[in-house]
């Protein structure tokens, strides 16, 4: 059966069980006053999108469009579970919230990952985004790595 990806609320538990492995994945790469977590009810906000990959009906890939002033989108809460990794799930979840961003008229795309995440900067290089400095609120730190993409 084929990964369906669509928009859907955060605030059900099975993907807010998925959004928990999530964090514990990225706790265990990165200090917590270093990880930038929305929670699922931020994520639930109106300036939030989510994207949830579904197999056979289980959540095992999600992601998310935040969007903030001058026409700035952020790529957010990107995961695929272990046992899907390799399908391009993730690539398919950035082209969504991409064809999204383009759709609403935003300019620019921008994110924040780990240092010790070298499988998701393939993901955001292989779509066309390039490292760039702090973006954002985000602080300048050995721990993170930014990333951009023009959509103009």
């Amino acid at each position: 059966m084929a990964v369906e990806i669509g928009v859907e609320t955060p605030l059900q538990d099975d993907v807010r069980a998925l959004v928990a492995e999530l964090n514990t994945a990225l706790l265990e790469l990165t200090p917590p006053e270093h990880c930038y977590h929305l929670t699922v009810e931020q994520m639930a906000g109106h300036d939030t999108t989510v994207f949830v990959a579904r197999d056979g009906g289980l959540a095992v890939g999600c992601g998310a469009l935040k969007r903030h002033a001058d026409a700035v989108g952020e790529v957010k809460r990107m995961y695929t579970r272990p046992t899907h990794r390799g399908q391009k799930i993730g690539a398919q979840i950035v082209a969504r919230i991409e064809g999204l961003a383009r759709q609403e008229g935003l300019k620019r795309l921008v994110l924040e990952t780990g240092d010790r995440h070298p499988a998701a900067w393939a993901v955001y290089e292989r779509a066309g985004f390039s490292r760039c400095g702090p973006v954002l609120d985000y602080p300048d730190s050995e721990w993170s790595v930014f990333y951009e993409k023009s959509l103009a």
